[in-house]
């Protein structure tokens, strides 16, 4: 016997409003992230403010660095921020899309037991 509990699938209303809650969550981690980049290369790699929120945007969009980095703890701070970079756009990525997986994915489990 099957010991999951059938609850039928939320109504939209409440399908959206966990939709816009992840949204708010993943552009709150991105701009956290962003946050991280542009002090990093403001202060560590000694770029303007400008230069900096360019480069930490272009790293964290996936498209690599602009300016050369000329001293070696900024080298080592755009080493650490690019990795850490690739894992956050796709943790962002992850918690944008997770409600509409969780409710394909009890929607599909739904129609299986009927």
């Amino acid at each position: 016997m099957n010991t999951v509990l059938k609850k039928p699938l939320p109504p939209k209303n409440v399908y959206y409003r966990r939709l816009l809650n992840s949204f708010l969550i993943a552009v709150a981690f991105l701009l956290f992230s962003l946050t991280i980049g542009v002090l990093g290369y403001h202060y560590i790699g000694k770029l303007e403010w400008i230069d900096a929120l360019l480069n930490a945007s272009m790293i964290l969009g996936g498209m690599g660095p602009v300016d050369i980095i000329k001293n070696d703890a900024g080298k080592v701070f755009s080493s650490f921020y690019a990795l850490y970079s690739g894992i956050s756009f796709l943790s962002a990525f992850a918690i944008l899309i997770a409600p509409a997986i969780h409710r394909l994915l009890h929607k599909f489990h739904l129609d299986i037991d009927k």
